[in-house]
């Protein structure tokens, strides 16, 4: 249950900054995305890879299904016109309603699926501090993904609608948990279905924050505060796997 708090008002507090803090600096959003980016891309790799391929049954599919997640994240992002890795656009105009919705349809499905990585289940929580490391990681990436749907939702609508839809967001990998949760117990799901959805979520992970890396520096400049930036994230992921 703490898990679930956790994830829902981590993005609920993030997208209330946004509505109810207008003058909020985009330069600092940008960095905390890159933060929030390389810790993400950290964990993926020392973290939930290794765990994917330590269970030698599902190893030899593995791959395919981390392409698989990734080609995935690939249509979400078009759909939810890349907020997932802090795209801030402001398009208004006529048809907004249908844009709103295709945005919330791909966004939530993307959170939901996150959420199915925190189950109690232990296929990835075999490191000794178990999936507190996860954890850390989807609130640091959900809080700017919060932030940047309620900017995106401001500009098309009004702020009660715009709150109400940051709610169902961010009720989205909670109920993932949840949810897989619930099926698992009941064994409506088995290990072979978490196998496959683990590894779709990784491959999303993967392209989430690879994206922000490339967008970062568009220009291919070497700028040292963002290396800074990453090494930091890196260095924090690997604190909090190995030795915290």
């Amino acid at each position: 249950m703490l898990y679930v708090l956790l994830l829902f008002f981590a993005a609920l507090g993030a997208g209330l900054v946004a509505i109810l803090v207008p003058g909020w600096n985009e330069k600092s959003f940008k960095l905390a995305l890159i933060f929030a980016g390389a810790y993400l891309f950290a964990i993926t790799i020392l973290h939930i890879f290794p765990e994917l391929f330590a269970n030698k049954e599902s190893a030899y599919f593995m791959g395919l299904y981390i392409l698989l997640g990734f080609l995935l994240q690939q249509v979400l992002d078009f759909m939810s016109s890349g907020i997932e890795h802090g795209h801030i656009h402001d398009h208004k105009g006529h048809g907004a309603s249908n844009t709103v919705w295709t945005l919330m349809i791909g966004l939530f499905l993307h959170a939901f699926l996150e959420g199915t990585l925190l189950s109690k289940q232990p296929m990835l929580t075999g490191h000794h501090h178990g999936s507190e490391t996860l954890l850390l990681g989807m609130i640091m990436h959900k809080m700017p993904e919060a932030f940047a749907l309620s900017a995106v939702l401001l500009s098309r609508l009004n702020k009660t609608n715009t709150i109400l839809l940051l709610i169902l967001f961010a009720l989205a990998s909670p109920l993932g948990m949840l949810s897989t949760d619930f099926l698992f117990d009941r064994s409506l799901i088995g290990r072979e279905t978490l196998d496959i959805l683990f590894g779709l979520v990784a491959g999303g992970f993967l392209h989430i924050s690879t994206i922000i890396f490339f967008e970062s520096s568009p220009q291919h400049r070497f700028q040292l505060h963002k290396l800074l930036i990453i090494l930091l994230a890196s260095v924090l992921a690997i604190l909090t796997e190995f030795i915290v």
